[in-house]
């Protein structure tokens, strides 16, 4: 229900915003955060970071010339105010919800998103381009970057900064310190930004910000010199910022108007050719108690209750695909000393916090660092450990070359546990697992997994840990499993054999991936139009069950492979096999069905499968058009 209020119901651009005092933009502060509050309590989606930066937010709005100025939020994580105050607030509870706003920063969606993210570590890269691109065309917009604690600590941040620091650019760059990422953060970064804060003064008094704005002149005074050294050595320290090349101003209370407005005002004024730090110290959760409160702040929620924070609840019974992973693991844990849990900054998304609370010592959160943490796992697995690298699909992209150079070239025994595989409903195209199955199947003597429910997940689990010779990865869907009973850590499955999991005369279904289900609801359907199915969990994308593929292909009509990832995957290879073996040549009918070529928005999981023709009525329909069925079935849009 929509709330009216006395500052915000009037801005709609950030244009409103220019028109307020001091004193009223605090009011607008606090309005914007009830709002986001509101919102998220009935959208669910990333709250915490965003009320970390409500007054920032305002104020970088306040100052800045936007959308002229560029402004650049990393992630995207943080900027639901962002949306609420340029021309979105009135679709605000449509967020991440099926033709709805994004969770992140999008181009496509406003003018006021310069550059869409939702991975980290990607603002001073691009906001630096966008820089230089500007200095070219003789413009002189502003373009400012805002990037977390955390991941400020990414590599591709440090090589942005170390490209920016020579680059007689100007830029600015807000490093928002809230101390907590999704994750505590991690690393020696933390420990730096830590030792700023704690061991310097704290800006948020009128005097330092006097000083702050004497450092900024062009022309210094003698007075102003000793400022400006006084900032550099004194506050600073003048260490890794200053020596990459930064203008290094902070830490400044991040939650304190006036001074924020001081100091953007002046970097943005200011004649300054070389980037800007401006380090800024913030809460995340700021201003709800439940998030304050809570370990993780609150980064991503459910519906809540506002009143009470309690979170809506999975009616699902069955335990997470996730869950399971991480608590079969920590059952060979407790028998196999040489097990290593990693994770790149998503310890609860993964599991591996479950895993790090029984063996502290065997489990690396290495922060949002995907390639250092594959190369991390090589260099454990050269040493006779067992390493469990458990990374979304969607971060393991970031980490391909070390994926390649680093674990296959060597066939090193890295244990790839691929969370969020295939689509993933409200986080949208840029999360989505898409292409795990293609970009791991080309590569020489990979073993590639994928499970149809959670049973074969632990089946998976249980083969990979004696796989010593060659790299190797299962891959699981988010959400939760389907409700079966899990085997023993014993069960184990022959490395690249498939299952007949029901026999038919027609036509063959392999499956690859959890759309089991959907393929026992169209085998069903199809069974009372008098076509019988034979279908098959394929287990393996490599190596192929040759044997039972050249069984199947031989004994159908038609064969249908079906799998949650993009071309060039598990049915181009079956492809392959059958164009080499010529078993194509004897009247087999072959379909492959895949991730159709295109990004699918955000929307409840189900439906994007039926967008993307995985559902049972797609297949039902792939079914019936291949074989040249009379039978006519009205096709899913």
């Amino acid at each position: 229900m929509k709330r009216n209020y006395k500052i915000l119901d009037n801005i709609n651009f950030p244009s409103d915003i220019k028109k307020l005092s001091h004193k009223e933009l605090k009011i607008l502060s606090n309005e914007v955060r009830e709002e986001m509050i509101d919102a998220v309590s009935e959208t669910g989606g990333h709250l915490g970071a965003g009320l970390g930066v409500v007054e920032l937010t305002v104020v970088l709005h306040y100052i800045f010339n936007t959308p002229n100025d560029k402004i650049i939020w990393d992630v995207g994580h943080q900027a639901y105010p962002h949306k609420i105050l340029t021309g979105r607030k009135d679709k605000i509870r449509t967020l991440r919800k099926g033709k709805g706003l994004s969770g992140f920063t999008k181009r496509s969606e406003s003018e006021y998103d310069p550059f869409g993210a939702a991975h980290s570590s990607t603002s001073i890269s691009s906001a630096l381009g966008i820089a230089i691109a500007n200095k070219l065309s003789n413009k002189s917009d502003s373009v400012v970057a805002v990037i977390g604690d955390g991941a400020i600590s990414a590599g591709m941040a440090y090589e942005a900064m170390n490209n920016a620091g020579s680059s007689k650019t100007k830029l600015i760059v807000i490093l928002n310190d809230n101390d907590m990422s999704i994750a505590k953060p991690v690393g020696a970064m933390r420990a730096y930004l830590a030792k700023i804060f704690t061991g310097k003064i704290y800006f948020s008094l009128r005097e330092t910000i006097k000083l702050i704005i004497s450092a900024f002149s062009k022309r210094f005074s003698k007075k102003a010199g000793k400022a400006e050294d006084f900032l550099r050595s004194a506050v600073t320290g003048g260490t890794l910022f200053s020596s990459m090349g930064f203008y290094y101003v902070g830490p400044i209370d991040g939650h304190d108007t006036d001074a924020l407005i001081s100091v953007l005002k002046n970097a943005k004024e200011i004649n300054y050719d070389g980037p800007i730090m401006i380090h800024v110290k913030t809460v995340k959760g700021k201003g709800y108690s439940f998030a304050e409160k809570s370990e993780d702040k609150y980064h991503g929620v459910t519906k809540f209750n506002v009143n009470t924070g309690i979170q809506e609840k999975s009616k699902s019974n069955s335990p997470s695909y996730t869950k399971v992973f991480a608590n079969t693991l920590v059952k060979h844990a407790e028998k196999d000393s040489k097990i290593i849990g990693i994770t790149a900054a998503m310890p609860s998304g993964t599991g591996m916090d479950i895993f790090g609370s029984k063996f502290p010592k065997r489990m690396f959160d290495v922060g949002i660092a995907e390639q250092h943490a594959v190369t991390f796992a090589a260099g454990l697995a050269t040493e006779g450990y067992k390493p469990y690298a458990a990374i979304y699909s969607t971060f393991l992209q970031r980490a391909y070359d070390q994926v390649v150079h680093d674990v296959a070239i060597q066939s090193l025994p890295v244990r790839f546990a691929i969370d969020r595989a295939g689509l993933v409903g409200a986080d949208g195209p840029t999360h989505a697992g898409s292409f795990d199955i293609t970009y791991l199947s080309t590569l020489p003597n990979f073993v590639v997994m994928a499970a149809s429910d959670e049973s074969e997940l632990v089946k998976m689990i249980n083969t990979s840990i004696d796989i010593n010779d060659r790299p190797s990865a299962f891959r699981y869907p988010r959400g939760n499993g389907v409700g079966i009973e899990l085997p023993t850590i014993s069960e184990k499955i022959e490395i690249g054999k498939g299952r007949i999991i029901k026999e038919g005369k027609n036509v063959a279904i392999i499956n690859f991936g959890a759309r089991l289900n959907e393929c026992l609801i169209t085998r069903e359907n199809l069974s009372k139009k008098g076509i019988n199915i034979t279908l098959v969990d394929a287990r393996f994308a490599k190596p192929l069950d040759e044997n039972l593929i050249w069984q199947i292909a031989t004994d159908h009509e038609a064969l249908i492979t079906i799998e949650e990832g993009s071309i060039g995957g598990f049915g181009s290879h079956v492809a392959q096999f059958l164009n080499e073996k010529k078993l194509l040549d004897n009247n087999l009918k072959f379909r492959s069905m895949f991730l159709p070529d295109r990004f699918i928005d955000q929307d409840k999981p189900d439906l994007m499968y039926k967008y993307a023709g995985l559902d049972a009525a797609n297949i039902e329909n792939k079914i019936l058009d291949t074989i040249n069925s009379k039978v006519i079935v009205k096709k899913s849009n």
